[in-house]
C-alpha cells in the first residue's frame, strides 16, 4: 500500500506536510498495473488524478483505428487528469496506457478537490476560479458564435428563397394577363372563317412544336431569325408584326413552319399565330412558375436534411448527403471563382451518426477553406472507407493554415482571421463534435498546393462516457 513515505521523495509534493500527505494517501487509493492495461480513456471524464510512483504510462491519441504517440509519463511525480474538480466538462485528451509494470496513485476529482482546500484554499479557490472564468468566456463566446452562424445562414436562406420566390410572384402576375390575352386571340381567331378543322390541324403543328426540342440560339442568329419573321409577317399584312416576331424567334419558329400555318389558315394565318404565340406566353409563364416553386421546395428540403428537422439523433446517414446539404445552405457565400470538386467514393459505407451535429462541422470546414481562398481556388470534398469508418476531406487551395498555427489550430480562441472576423471556436467546435461526440479524429495535413482537413468517423456510434 501507498504510504506517506512513498510521496515524500517526489519533487512535487516536496512543501506538503506529513499530516497533509497521510490525508492524500487516506483519500486516494494505490493502482498497480501491468505493461499493455488501460488505466483512462481519450474523451472520457477527467474524473481521477494520477500520480506515477514506478514505471512508464505512454500518452496515445486515437486518430481513426491508428494510434499515435503523443508523450509519456516516465519520471516519478508526473500526474494527469483530476481536472472535473474545477471544471465538470474537463476530459482526458488521450489515453493512458501502461508501458511497463508499475504502480501509480489515483484519488478521485472529488477528494482531489477536498484535499487541496483543506491545503491550500485561496489556491484552490484561484484555481476554481480560472476554470469558471475561463469557461464562462468559452460559453459566452460559443453562444455568440452559434447566434453570427444562424443570422448568417438566415440570411442566405432568405437570399436563396427571395430569388425563386419573387420569380414565380412575377410570373403569376403576368399570367392573369397572359391568360386574358389567350383568351382574346381564341376570341380573335373564332371571328375568322377557320374551321375546326383547320383549327384541329393548327393546334397539331403547336404540339408538334412544344414537343420538339431546339437548341437554342446566339444573340446574332436569333436577330436574323426576327428580322427574317418580321419580313415574312409583313408579306402577310399581319398586324403588329415587329410584336410577333420576337416571341415566334425565341420559340424557334422559322419562316418554314410560318408557311405552314399559311397552307391550313390562309388569310387567317395572321389570326393563327397570334392564338399561337399566346398560347407559348401561357406555357412560358407556366414553366416559370414550375421552375420557382421547384426550387423553393428544394430548398426547404436541403435546409430540413441540414436541420434535421423531425428526425432521431442518432441515425444512420450518409456523409455525402451532409455535405451536399450544406454547400446548398451556404451557396450565398460561394464566390464565382471558387470551383467545387466533388470526390465522394461510390464504396463509402452509410455510418450511426448525429448528423446535425455533422452538418455543423461540415459547415465550420467549409466555411474555413472559402475564407481561406479569398474567392479564388478549388474546394474539394472527398469521402471513402477508411477500415471500421469513413475519411471525410474538405480540402482547399487557399493558405488558411501553416506548420504553426496548426499546432494551436484546434485550441479554442485562437484564429487566424483578423479582429472581429472569427472567434476561433470554430474548430475547437468541430473537435469536440468530432471526438467527443463520436470518438472520431480531426487533424490538418498540408500536401504541396492544399489545406486538408480530415475527419474520421467510425461505422458504429457509441455514446460519449
Amino acid at each position: 500500500m501507498i504510504t506517506a513515505a512513498d510521496l515524500r521523495s517526489l519533487a512535487l509534493f516536496e512543501k506538503v506536510t506529513e499530516d497533509e500527505l497521510r490525508d492524500l494517501v487516506a483519500r486516494g487509493g494505490e493502482v498497480v498495473f501491468g505493461a499493455g492495461d488501460e488505466l483512462w480513456a481519450q474523451g472520457g471524464p477527467a474524473e481521477c488524478w494520477w500520480v506515477l510512483l514506478e514505471g512508464r504510462i505512454d500518452l496515445i491519441r486515437f486518430a481513426g483505428h491508428e494510434e499515435t504517440l503523443i508523450g509519456a509519463m516516465a519520471q516519478p511525480g508526473q500526474w494527469a487528469g483530476g481536472f472535473t474538480a474545477w471544471d465538470e466538462h474537463a476530459v482526458y485528451l488521450a489515453n493512458g496506457r501502461a508501458a511497463t509494470d508499475g504502480r501509480a496513485l489515483r484519488v478521485s476529482s472529488t477528494d482531489l478537490k477536498a484535499w487541496t482546500n483543506a491545503l491550500d484554499p485561496f489556491g484552490s479557490h484561484l484555481i476554481e476560479g480560472v476554470f469558471r472564468t475561463a469557461r464562462t468566456v468559452e460559453s459566452a463566446a460559443r453562444q455568440r458564435d452559434a447566434l453570427v452562424a444562424l443570422g448568417t445562414l438566415s440570411a442566405g436562406l432568405a437570399h436563396e428563397l427571395n430569388n425563386p420566390a419573387a420569380a414565380a410572384a412575377r410570373a403569376v402576375q403576368a399570367l392573369d394577363g397572359a391568360s386574358q390575352r389567350l383568351l382574346d386571340t381564341v376570341g380573335g381567331l373564332a371571328a375568322t372563317d377557320v374551321t375546326a378543322s383547320q383549327f384541329r390541324e393548327l393546334d397539331a403543328l403547336r404540339r408538334e412544336l412544344a414537343a420538339t426540342p431546339r437548341a437554342p440560339l446566339d444573340a446574332m442568329a436569333l436577330a436574323d431569325l426576327e428580322d427574317q419573321l418580321t419580313d415574312w409577317l409583313d408579306d402577310h399584312d399581319v398586324a403588329d408584326s415587329w410584336q410577333l416576331a420576337g416571341p415566334l424567334a425565341t420559340a424557334g419558329i422559322d419562316v418554314a413552319w410560318c408557311e405552314r400555318v399559311a397552307e391550313i389558315l390562309g388569310d387567317s394565318a395572321g389570326a393563327g399565330l397570334i392564338w399561337v404565340t399566346s398560347t407559348l406566353s401561357v406555357s412560358n409563364l407556366l414553366w416559370e412558375v414550375k421552375e420557382s416553386t421547384r426550387r423553393i421546395s428544394e430548398l426547404v428540403s436541403a435546409i430540413k436534411s441540414y436541420s434535421q428537422m423531425d428526425r432521431a439523433s442518432v441515425q444512420e446517414t450518409v456523409v455525402s448527403e451532409g455535405l451536399e446539404s450544406t454547400l446548398v445552405v451556404l451557396r450565398h457565400r460561394m464566390p464565382a471563382g471558387v470551383t467545387v470538386v466533388r470526390d465522394y467514393g461510390q464504396d463509402t459505407p452509410p455510418i450511426e451518426a448525429i448528423p446535425a451535429e455533422l452538418n455543423q462541422v461540415w459547415t465550420n470546414l467549409i466555411t474555413n477553406a472559402l475564407d481561406a481562398m479569398d474567392g479564388t481556388g478549388s474546394l474539394r470534398l472527398s469521402t471513402r472507407p477508411d477500415g471500421d469508418g469513413v475519411v471525410v476531406e474538405v480540402a482547399n487551395t487557399g493558405t488558411w493554415s501553416d506548420p504553426i498555427s496548426r499546432e494551436r489550430a484546434f485550441e479554442p480562441f485562437f484564429t487566424t482571421k483578423g479582429v472581429g472576423q472569427g472567434t476561433g471556436l470554430g474548430l475547437d467546435i468541430s473537435r469536440r463534435i468530432v471526438v467527443g461526440r463520436h470518438r472520431g479524429d480531426i487533424g490538418i495535413h498540408l500536401p504541396p498546393g492544399e489545406t486538408v482537413l480530415r475527419v474520421w468517423l467510425p461505422r458504429q456510434h457509441t455514446d460519449a462516457k
